[in-house]
């Protein structure tokens, strides 16, 4: 990175379609980061990284649960720019990023035209890894539970919606000791035009990962509920620790779905194809689920929207259930 004055990059630690991530070290003080490496040389990379931005960049306050964005910097070429720092909002550098990233410079594949952005690091993976790693721990499974709720409540009061929640796309930091989630990856995600409800705006391009889809995504008429319906499926296959593998990766990945015969096909589609589908939530052992976590995902994976929960009745009905807590003894 040209910007080696401020930053070091140490390793790659991951790498996909959008682009690289590297764990990096702010030089002065010597703290780590997580630098993220998108190159805008096409239409669709541009509208990822825009996305992305503008989603991290619209967040007036920050919270716990949801990846933070040091700064964001713009190269063109051996020119570096920052565009966007936390502490410091660069609305008059916005113009600019629409006409690099969308104008002709982006269209020429030999440009080297880049947007880097500045994260927290977190040093304990994705959730996916890090839940396969371990043994099955109800009042760890709670936790996430809850601080995922929270984040996507926080999100929805800010007029984002994800599109794309996953497993994978939840990172782990220990910085405090208890394991904190941080929703990260908002390349896929859109943010909502004025201060009203962010559940009465209607999006049509279908989008995320099949597993994780609702089925009015399928359809291509969903709301912002989407989301609520991809963090029942993460919920459900975190307490009962079910997996699949991904065809492409060959990764073991948390998710449920409907078995077909020897294909697994996405509850999203399957509840798409049959409305009327009674879901077998547990699905593995009544035990490792009480009634009241039961109906929670039942709420969440609701075929119609409408009877679906929305974030923040989610982040409510949460702290109600009784999976995960410790009994209180009675006092004789």
């Amino acid at each position: 990175m040209a910007t080696e004055a401020k930053y070091s990059i140490v390793r790659e630690v991951g790498r996909g379609s959008y682009g690289v991530v590297y764990e990096a070290i702010v030089n002065q003080t010597r703290s780590k980061v997580a630098v993220k490496r998108m190159h805008c040389n096409v239409p669709e990379n541009v509208e990822l990284a825009l996305q992305e931005f503008w989603a991290l960049q619209s967040i007036q306050r920050q919270h716990e649960n949801v990846i933070q964005l040091e700064e964001c910097i713009l190269q063109n070429g051996q020119v570096f720019q920052p565009i966007s720092h936390r502490y410091r909002k660069s609305d008059n550098h916005l113009l600019l990023i629409e006409t690099c990233l969308k104008g002709r410079r982006c269209m020429d594949p030999k440009s080297a035209c880049f947007l880097w952005f500045v994260m927290e690091f977190c040093d304990g993976g994705n959730m996916n890894e890090y839940l396969l790693s371990r043994s099955p721990d109800a009042q760890l499974n709670n936790s996430f539970m809850r601080q995922l709720s929270s984040a996507v409540a926080f999100l929805h009061r800010n007029q984002i919606v994800h599109r794309d929640l996953k497993s994978d796309n939840i990172l782990i930091s220990h910085r405090r000791g208890s394991p904190i989630v941080k929703v990260a990856d908002f390349g896929l995600s859109k943010v909502c035009q004025g201060k009203g409800n962010v559940n009465q705006h209607r999006f049509s391009s279908a989008c995320g990962s099949n597993f994780y889809m609702a089925p009015e995504v399928w359809e291509g008429h969903y709301t912002a509920k989407a989301d609520i319906f991809a963090l029942g499926i993460i919920f459900w296959a975190m307490v009962e620790r079910i997996t699949f593998r991904d065809r492409d990766t060959e990764k073991e990945l948390l998710g449920t779905y409907i078995c077909q015969g020897k294909e697994l096909i996405p509850l999203g589609e399957a509840l798409l194809e049959n409305p009327n589908m009674k879901l077998k939530i547990p699905l593995k052992n009544k035990r490792s689920m009480p009634d009241d976590l039961c109906k929670l995902l039942h709420d969440m994976l609701a075929f119609n929207p409408k009877e679906r929960l929305d974030a923040f009745q989610l982040e409510v009905r949460i702290r109600q259930i009784s999976y995960g807590k410790k009994r209180q003894r009675s006092v004789s």
